[in-house]
């Protein structure tokens, strides 16, 4: 996905650079991803979001059972790469915004 992403932007990037005119269906096929990337975003912070309650769970019990750190390490580390890549969603959804003004001012109006 972060690869998709990634290219996805360049390539609006480049046509924005371009000063490509978009169409409408150009400017629907955009609205559509970024709803699709919004909605990764959205699961992916669920998921962040279960995984910290998990790990602040498990901290707790280490207090009684100490075997339980290892699993607290782990989830420890899944914590850190589940909030790099929550970031890095958040942070392309909003550039898309940016980009998605920037194509509202080529807009080519067909009537």
């Amino acid at each position: 996905m972060k690869k998709y992403i990634k290219e996805y932007i360049s390539e609006i990037d480049k046509k924005i650079n371009d000063n490509h005119k978009f169409s409408s269906d150009e400017i629907d096929d955009f609205l559509f991803k970024m709803k699709l990337f919004q909605k990764e975003r959205i699961i992916h912070l669920v998921i962040t979001l279960s995984y910290v309650f998990f790990t602040i769970l498990f901290l707790f019990i280490t207090k009684y059972i100490f075997a339980m750190f290892i699993i607290f390490f782990i989830l420890l580390i899944f914590d850190s790469f589940y909030v790099y890549h929550y970031f890095f969603l958040e942070n392309s959804v909003q550039y898309m915004y940016k980009q998605y003004d920037k194509i509202k001012q080529l807009q080519v109006v067909i009537r």
